[in-house]
């Protein structure tokens, strides 16, 4: 047992190591430093809520729709910083994990782990947009923590399987950036779900069929019982099947457990490759 906890503390310490070192070197040399992790999410939304909301006229007109975009915005950068960096993670870190013995695994988590530090910033700044806004908080808001959880999880595990494939094939970061631009816009993440769904027809069946999708099924649930539970529709109240509205939740603990049992096959020949 002692052998065990000495194990996962010195992983802990690494890994407590690796999360602030790369948090300082990110923001080194910048003027603004850490404040880019906030900006970065505030100037893309001022575009989107300019050409979606104002030109387009895509929001669902309550009063509620900058803060679910801001919050929309803030979750998928989320998902892209910590895939981005995470997928290049072994390779990047090959001199350390060769020089200093340690688990692979770590240098992924602290990518994600750091891109969750950041998404925590962005929450308090979607939390201070929903004060001037006026929203009104339910008890639904005890709800969000684990919908992050699911948003991590399902996060995590797609990392660790990209960053295995990154190690044989390094053309999957460049596939990756196309993806996660195609989903980006897919997704009811700079518009309302109801935008589409209120069409009818084949689009609007498509469009709840989204929510199978874990990215999409976790945005809307932060959303609904964070900000805007009356104006943004979840799974689980647009399907009645059970079966139907656990899948999400399903698929992201099976990609989850494929990302980890994947990574820990392969991590024995990284160094042999690398």
């Amino acid at each position: 047992m002692r052998n065990i906890a000495n194990r996962y503390g010195y992983a802990w310490t690494v890994l407590k190591g690796l999360v602030q070192t790369d948090f300082k070197l990110r923001y080194q040399g910048s003027i603004l430093g850490v404040a880019w992790s906030v900006l970065k999410p505030l100037m893309l939304f001022c575009v989107m809520y300019i050409v979606f909301g104002r030109f387009l006229r895509m929001s669902d007109g309550t009063p509620t729709y900058p803060v679910v975009l801001l919050l929309g915005i803030s979750s998928w950068q989320f998902v892209t910083e910590s895939i981005g960096i995470g997928l290049r993670a072994i390779v990047d870190r090959g001199d350390l994990l060769r020089k200093i013995h340690f688990p692979n695994y770590i240098v992924v988590v602290s990518a994600t782990v750091g891109a969750m530090i950041s998404y925590a910033i962005n929450l308090v700044v979607v939390l201070v947009f929903a004060l001037v806004a006026r929203v009104e908080f339910t008890w639904r808001v005890v709800l969000v923590p684990l919908n992050i959880i699911e948003l991590y999880a399902f996060t995590l595990g797609l990392t660790l399987l990209m960053a295995t494939i990154y190690v044989y094939f390094r053309d999957i970061a460049h596939i990756w950036e196309v993806l996660a631009q195609i989903i980006f816009y897919a997704m009811p993440i700079i518009y309302p779900l109801t935008y589409v769904t209120n069409r009818g027809g084949t689009i609007a069946s498509l469009a709840r069929l989204e929510l199978l999708n874990p990215f999409a099924q976790t945005i809307q649930d932060i959303r609904h019982n964070l900000v805007a539970p009356a104006t943004q529709p979840t799974i689980w109240n647009t399907f009645s099947n059970p079966i139907i509205q656990l899948f999400p939740v399903v698929l992201a603990v099976f990609v989850l457990w494929l990302g980890v049992h994947v990574f820990r096959k392969h991590s024995r020949k990284f160094a042999e490759v690398m």
